[in-house]
């Protein structure tokens, strides 16, 4: 019986490994940085703030469409969704190497 215990908690690694993997990935596809709109003399004018480094950069993107302003923000919201899954994957991963290398037997 302890042998499948161990061997269940192997396989959740295995797939806990593979949810981290599809995580970053589906956050390298994602544009980098967040749209800041600035009112300037009545006119709004659409930046992209990313970080480089020690910098932050302002990439000015001109007057976007409301749709381009959408996906954009899209970006955002699903970035901070892969961020916050990938750090509960992160934990559960170094508990389960925790567990599955302790000196008892599962």
């Amino acid at each position: 019986m302890p042998g499948v215990i161990k061997g269940v908690l192997e396989e959740e690694l295995q797939n806990s490994l593979r949810m981290r993997k599809d995580y970053e990935s589906a956050l390298s596809k994602l544009p980098r940085g967040c749209l800041v709109q600035k009112e300037i003399r009545g006119h709004k004018y659409c930046y992209i703030v990313k970080r480089e480094g020690d910098k932050i950069l302002h990439l000015y993107k001109g007057k976007l469409s409301s749709e381009e302003i959408h996906k954009l923000n899209e970006a955002k919201s699903l970035r901070a969704k892969y961020r916050h899954g990938l750090s509960k994957i992160k934990r559960q991963i170094d508990f389960l190497r925790g567990v599955l290398r302790g000196k008892e037997s599962i």
